[in-house]
């Protein structure tokens, strides 16, 4: 099957994998999507080769069609509401606009615009020079970001789902992450590499795995992860800017989720908006616990805040981390000193992870404070289940709230 197909398949309402697109359509709980979502789940449809664009950047006109999803300029504010998806196609458009070096590259992301769309009429705008369709190599599409951040360039490589970075790993570690370092400073690799990650869309196996503890524990490379349409936004460009490699996660159960956006390009806000790609934020204060996610998390976290005060009467305070390495406990140490008790969510195995981290630390640095030990509510140790089990699996507001009653107990 070609790109091509794939890419008229689901816009003409008929996909080209039913099987594998049921997969999808079935699972998400988020609400309606935007026309031509995820066209499969396989990766039959990859493009090859880079054949030669023009290059050009867009006209205003076709830029502004691309940021308001409607196909006309938006006008008055330039507060959107855009779901998660639309919020990093906007950021990487932008990025794309303030950098003209700044290229995307990976499967399927040029005429199909991505298994998810998240790079939708990019290439068109871009052209073929600069929005990559590359073969079914991962390791092959970090190599080659690595050698074109050495003569300059800002690539964005594309992992179309979490399981396929593995073949990666190697040029991600042993290369990327330690060029800088090894150079002694001499080099530096603006390297962003997104990865869907996360569980909750009902997918095959290798496609809702959450990798992010193997790259946390890799120094040299940034790790962060949105959990809504406006950190996507802005987070996606700053990613974009900085100068050292960023894995840049993406909770793939919330793409189609919608929230409002400052589409304001990273360059025209106040210079104190266009730092803290690196800050956790509280997201729900609170007095009574803490409750600290990240990601694909964080809504359920907020869920379960909303029934603990409806039905408990207790106000758990919610932190999003949203920068995993490197940490911001700052906000979780002073948020945990008040209330006494935390809980740490996240979907990877409990097994040396980021909920390890924040326990120990937090331990160390606000131990005469804790009412309870840290408790974390994760996913298992056991490799990802099959899409009928992974309810089972996934944390949930029951299990989150248990954790909670539990650290009263104490």
């Amino acid at each position: 099957m070609t790109t091509s197909e794939m890419a008229t398949g689901p816009a003409a309402g008929a996909p080209a994998n039913t099987a594998r697109q049921a997969a999808v359509d079935t699972a998400v709980d988020a609400g309606p999507r935007p026309a031509g979502t995820a066209a499969s789940l396989g990766r039959e449809g990859t493009g090859g080769g880079t054949a030669a664009g023009n290059g050009a950047a867009p006209g205003r006109r076709a830029a502004a069609a691309v940021v308001d999803g409607s196909g006309t300029a938006g006008e008055g504010s330039a507060r959107r509401t855009l779901t998660l998806a639309k919020a990093l196609n906007t950021g990487l458009l932008a990025a794309m606009q303030a950098d003209p070096k700044t290229v995307i590259m990976g499967e399927d992301v040029g005429k199909l615009g991505g298994v998810f769309r998240i790079t939708d009429g990019l290439q068109e705008l871009f052209g073929e020079e600069r929005v990559i369709d590359t073969p079914l190599a991962e390791s092959a599409i970090v190599g080659t970001a690595i050698g074109l951040a050495m003569r300059g360039f800002r690539p964005v490589c594309e992992i179309q789902f979490d399981g396929f970075v593995y073949p990666a790993f190697d040029q991600i570690v042993s290369q990327l992450a330690k060029m800088h370092y090894r150079s002694a400073g001499r080099v530096r690799l603006p390297v962003t590499i997104r990865i869907p990650y996360g569980g909750g869309i009902g997918a095959v196996e290798h496609h809702s795995e959450s990798p992010e503890a193997y790259f946390c524990h890799t120094a040299g490379l940034r790790v962060v992860t949105c959990s809504n349409p406006a950190d996507a936004h802005l987070m996606i460009q700053q990613a974009v800017a900085s100068d050292d490699p960023v894995i840049f996660l993406e909770p793939k159960r919330r793409y189609w989720e919608k929230g409002e956006v400052d589409t304001t390009p990273l360059a025209d806000l106040p210079a104190d908006l266009r730092t803290g790609l690196h800050s956790a934020r509280v997201v729900r204060p609170g007095e009574d616990a803490t409750v600290v996610a990240y990601g694909p998390m964080v809504r359920t976290c907020l869920d379960a805040a909303e029934v603990a005060a409806a039905e408990d009467g207790r106000s758990l305070e919610v932190i999003d981390l949203r920068s995993l390495s490197p940490l911001d406990l700052d906000p979780v140490i002073e948020s945990t000193r008040r209330t006494g008790r935390l809980v740490a969510v996240h979907e990877a195995p409990s097994n040396v992870s980021l909920s390890s981290e924040i326990a120990a630390r937090v331990t160390e640095q606000a131990f005469y404070h804790l009412e309870a030990p840290v408790l974390r509510v994760t996913g298992f140790d056991t490799p990802y289940p099959p899409a009928r089990l992974e309810d089972h699996y996934l944390p949930d507001v029951d299990r989150i709230l248990d954790a909670v009653d539990r650290s009263f107990g104490y």
